[in-house]
């Protein structure tokens, strides 16, 4: 079995990002309730929360202070957007 990757990110508004993953599956996650411990503790300001990026060999959301999710844990707490 594949794990779908992320392969597109679009942050929206606070700690909400758009995503869109290789299985053709996209919508919203909010993050605002996962930022629990050091490494998610920056996450927690806006501006530092935007400056995640898709990595391009991890294939998933990343910060510059190391932080990121699994994108299997990112696919399951998607939310379908129209």
């Amino acid at each position: 079995m594949t794990i779908p990757t992320v392969v597109e990110a679009r942050f929206l508004r606070a700690h909400v990002v758009w995503l869109r993953f290789s299985d053709g599956a996209f919508g919203e996650v909010d993050l605002g309730r996962h930022l629990d411990g050091p490494v998610f503790q920056p996450l927690r300001d806006e501006a530092y929360f935007r400056l995640g990026r898709v990595h391009p060999e991890l294939c998933t959301l990343t910060w510059p202070n190391g932080a990121d999710f699994a994108p299997e844990y990112l696919r399951d707490n998607l939310r379908q957007t129209a």
